[in-house]
């Protein structure tokens, strides 16, 4: 069984926090500063934040849930419907916060492999202008997607203009928005560039606790600071989640960290490409591995670590497991996770043999 020092690989949100945020954390807790974002560091941090992305305002939130139901609060009303991903956080993980809190319906396309296309959009833009019908306003993709894929550059323009063409708003959960540009080799703007308005994920990336809303298109962050407020995302003490953001966007942290975590996990895919039984069941594009294993190998594999397990067969025979690496996964760790996949295997296959 696994140990609270034991690498689980289970998620990114397993990790702790990286050493420079939490120095940082550390270093504005001294002597009193202005609440609600009113401080100099936080303004700083944003304004900085906003450069990066080329974004006109950004908002500082506690989570990905505040984040995504503060961004989508500014694209749509409660007659208007969210067009995303049937494996988009938004549609599986959010406990039903977009539609308790907003009001819009979610319309989740099933994907091959987490992505939208301009053709899928279109599958669900029936019924616009019927008052009986929930309305299609906004497009909601995330950037990597669950699935551990990223968008191409190409392909976010595309959705864009896509979505430009038929009057429809572009929201990118970003909670792993460094994974994507890491693995892409472009900046946070190029990415930010695609959409009306993103998250900006530190959660995952070595943060304790922050996210933050970015608007890219004029006029769609009107209200939004009495959005945040009524949300439940307004911090009083602001500096210390600006304090992680500025610590992550120190000398470009928030890409290395990321590119680590990517390099870590094609590691891990590397190793693990000739295990007889094992197959990837996705592209590795970001710090996700998606593998496809036996019934037997997988509860092998679930009593010794912290892994989760993401989908099965109708039959159950077969499953897919998760593994995430982060920004302080080791190479001995990842070797470690090799070993113990081929030994289940081995296991495995020698019981089915007898």
């Amino acid at each position: 069984m696994t140990t609270a020092a034991s690498r689980t690989f289970g998620s990114d949100n397993h990790a702790g926090v990286h050493p420079a945020v939490l120095a940082a954390i550390v270093a504005v807790n001294s002597g009193d500063a202005a609440a609600y974002g009113e401080d100099e560091l936080t303004k700083a941090a944003v304004a900085r934040l906003c450069a990066a992305a080329r974004a006109r305002s950004a908002y500082l939130v506690f989570n990905g849930t505040g984040a995504n139901v503060l961004a989508l609060s500014l694209l749509l009303r409660s007659y208007e419907a969210v067009i995303c991903a049937e494996s988009s956080h938004l549609n599986v993980d959010e406990c039903g916060a977009p539609e308790s809190l907003l009001g819009c319906k979610l319309l989740a396309i099933p994907t091959p492999d987490g992505k939208l296309t301009p053709d899928l959009i279109a599958s669900r833009l029936s019924g616009r202008g019927d008052e009986h019908r929930a309305q299609p306003r906004v497009v909601q993709i995330a950037q990597a997607t669950e699935l551990g894929t990223c968008y191409s550059l190409a392909e976010l323009q595309r959705l864009r203009d896509f979505s430009r063409a038929h009057g429809l708003l572009v929201y990118l959960d970003g909670a792993r928005i460094a994974n994507a540009a890491a693995h892409l080799g472009c900046s946070l703007a190029d990415i930010a560039n695609c959409a009306d308005v993103l998250s900006f994920g530190g959660t995952k990336n070595g943060a304790l606790a922050v996210e933050a809303v970015l608007v890219m298109t004029e006029g769609l962050e009107e209200g939004a600071q009495y959005q945040r407020k009524q949300l439940l995302q307004l911090a009083s003490k602001m500096r210390f989640l600006a304090a992680q953001v500025d610590a992550l966007l120190e000398d470009n942290r928030w890409l290395a960290t990321a590119g680590h975590a990517n390099a870590m996990a094609s590691r891990l895919a590397s190793g693990l490409a000739d295990v007889a039984g094992v197959r990837l069941a996705y592209p590795v594009e970001s710090n996700g591995v998606f593998t496809e294993v036996s019934r037997g190998v997988a509860d092998r594999l679930l009593q010794e670590w912290g892994i989760h397990e993401w989908s099965a067969t109708a039959d159950g025979e077969r499953c897919v497991l998760r593994w995430m690496t982060a920004f302080d996964t080791t190479p001995e760790e990842v070797t470690g996770l090799i070993a113990a996949v081929r030994r289940a295997a081995a296991q495995t296959a020698a019981e089915a043999a007898v």
